[in-house]
């Protein structure tokens, strides 16, 4: 197991591959032992690190941990991409990794190549999707510390009962976490989306909540240039799938070799 100490907390970390980074930021409350398989998948193209956010699995939880914020997990996130000397990289975010790849994207271009959002859900763009924004912070808030990963899970996947174990176990471990990124709210500056210049895929799938999937659509039409993609299999898009790659591969061809 490999640990990075940055910004006060330890980070739990994997390394695959070789070559230009590629950072995989994984969602709220999640982890990145859901992203092994396609961690693998995403090694052929460049040097991929993988990591547990903080609070989150085999990461530090700090204490206390009340609240975070999207700004302070891409601090995280760009101090652990300059402790491995992996910066600039390529950011594949799910969810609300997603706003958190934009969120350092937007303040720090100069260690980013490229993002892929898969379903990211920055507030502010879409009152529809604010409103089931505090919906579900909402629901986070009444339940109890050992439901707070099932409530928030059934109203984003539907689903509870049908989950993987591996799944409902992690998320029901991780309620801590969760809770404290609902209530920091998932926001990021909006209002310089226009001035973002690295390359972009915005991905949603046809089996996501339709609010999921109409902040998404938002989203791709404040990104200059945005490339879009819609697959299948909802809101757990898989992070090394078609589109993802031929993103990478397009990012890997335009950039410069030393």
């Amino acid at each position: 197991m490999a640990h990075a100490s940055v910004n006060g907390v330890r980070l739990y970390y994997e390394e695959r591959g070789a070559g230009t980074p590629i950072l995989g930021i994984h969602g709220a409350g999640s982890s990145a032992v859901f992203w092994e398989d396609a961690a693998e998948r995403l090694s052929v193209f460049g040097r991929v690190v993988t990591y547990d956010r903080r609070a989150c699995h085999r990461s530090e939880l700090p204490d206390p941990y009340d609240v975070t914020s999207v700004q302070e997990h891409a601090d995280d996130a760009l101090a652990l991409l300059r402790e491995l000397g992996a910066a600039p990289a390529i950011l594949v975010g799910r969810s609300y990794g997603g706003t958190i790849a934009l969120d350092l994207a937007l303040r720090h271009p100069e260690s980013v190549l490229g993002i892929a959002l898969l379903e990211a859900g920055p507030l502010d763009l879409d009152a529809g999707y604010d409103a089931w924004f505090d919906q579900l912070r909402e629901t986070a808030e009444i339940a109890p510390p050992d439901r707070v990963g099932e409530a928030v899970m059934r109203a984003v996947f539907g689903a509870w009962e049908e989950l993987p174990y591996e799944w409902r176990n992690l998320f029901t471990a991780n309620g801590a976490a969760l809770r404290a990124e609902l209530r920091g709210g998932e926001r990021t500056d909006s209002s310089s989306f226009d001035r973002l210049r690295v390359p972009t895929l915005v991905l949603t799938s046809t089996d996501s909540p339709e609010v999921i999937r109409r902040c998404s659509y938002t989203l791709a039409s404040a990104l200059p240039g945005a490339r879009t993609a819609t697959v299948a299999g909802g809101h757990a898009i898989d992070p090394a799938g078609e589109d993802v790659l031929a993103f990478v591969r397009d990012v890997l061809d335009a950039t410069p070799r030393n």
